[in-house]
């Protein structure tokens, strides 16, 4: 019998997030562990009159890759994907995982190359979203290697997941609506700004979002959702920032991530944990030392640090910065091969003054 909850998880992808159209061309990829969620998915394309195409990856694959590739193999990017990235009209990604840590003993440097090779199809993929020629929406299903990352049950972990998404509500489209109504507030305040100022007992920045726009995100992309976010003026950031929780990218744990900011370029890098894979990805590319996102968490019932990021940095209480690649339609001009969003909490003094004014404190916006 399937779970009532991923058959409203399924409808809110595809007519609330993507809204599918007859006729679109949409992909689903899915983890090999979320096929009963992909079931239903591709149940429910089907009967928005899409079309849908499914693609299964399995992570065992992946550390296979790295295993036994050659530079040569790492680099080489599939014709059949770029014409995917090129051509399709939505895609839903569903993630799973049987392992968080996989790909721990991956070598940097191969994963540097392999995501180094990839950043033209990352460059498409961003500007066709941004010109609203392709729909993406991403989830996470269930599995017990997240709710062991999560330290909770199986059980847990789902009522968990279910929550966050509002499918455990008999209208779970309703709450992302008034997500999206109390965020629009904050996103029209913002409009026009100019200068922005964030400082608590872990941070100390200033950064430009002039000619910039926020971003309401309440569940078309991610779901969950729970954030505005905007791409700050590339050269404009200066500071420090200490991220609070560890910064988890391609399977790697990096913890006490502490990056000092000049001119907008990071300048200075070191963490307690794994700093090699850190620096690796700041020297992917010229882009990696620049912020390509700024946001701030707006989902008051995600409380809890899971390792996750889909989930953590929607916390509300929380900021995160997005190394790497921007979304154009921000502004952002960055281009790198990586995004990694990183998480720093705000509840317990810190502050945000938007040209001059108090606009959050505490975790919470005061505006």
């Amino acid at each position: 019998m399937v779970d009532p909850r991923l058959t409203r998880l399924a409808d809110v992808l595809v007519n609330y997030s993507l809204k599918l159209q007859p006729g679109e061309w949409t992909m689903v990829t899915a983890e090999v562990a979320a096929v009963p969620l992909a079931r239903e998915v591709y149940r429910a394309v089907l009967r928005a009159g899409a079309h849908p195409m499914v693609m299964l990856n399995d992570e065992d694959m992946a550390s296979i890759l790295y295993e036994e590739a050659s530079d040569a193999q790492l680099e080489w990017v599939s014709p059949a994907e770029t014409l995917l990235f090129n051509q399709l009209d939505s895609m839903i990604n569903l993630r799973a995982t049987n392992n968080t840590r996989a790909m721990n003993n991956v070598a940097p440097a191969k994963q540097a190359r392999r995501q180094a090779s990839r950043r033209e199809l990352m460059q498409t993929y961003m500007a066709r979203a941004a010109r609203n020629e392709l729909k993406w929406v991403l989830t996470q299903y269930p599995t017990q290697a997240s709710a062991q990352e999560a330290e909770m049950s199986l059980r847990e972990y789902e009522d968990f997941v279910f929550g966050a998404t509002f499918v455990d509500q008999d209208d779970p489209v309703a709450q992302w609506e008034a997500l999206a109504a109390r965020q629009q507030k904050m996103v029209d305040w913002l409009r026009g700004k100019k200068q922005v100022t964030v400082r608590s007992a872990n941070c100390d920045l200033s950064l430009s979002v002039q000619d910039r726009a926020f971003i309401n995100c309440s569940g078309d992309h991610n779901m969950p959702d729970g954030e505005i976010f905007t791409g700050p003026v590339e050269d404009s950031v200066n500071g420090w920032v200490r991220f609070t929780v560890p910064a988890i990218y391609s399977g790697r744990s990096v913890e006490d991530v502490e990056l000092t900011f000049e001119a907008g370029k990071v300048v200075q890098a070191r963490a307690s944990k794994n700093e090699e894979f850190l620096l690796s990805q700041l020297d992917l590319d010229s882009g990696a030392r620049y912020l390509g996102e700024c946001a701030i968490g707006t989902n008051f019932g995600i409380q809890k640090f899971t390792g996750n990021i889909l989930f953590d940095e929607k916390i509300g209480g929380t900021i995160h910065m997005a190394l790497g690649a921007g979304y154009p339609e921000t502004g952002s001009i960055n281009q790198s091969g990586i995004h990694w969003d990183m998480i720093c909490d705000m509840r317990g003094g810190g502050e945000i003054h938007v040209d001059g004014d108090l606009f959050y404190k505490d975790g919470d916006f005061v505006i």
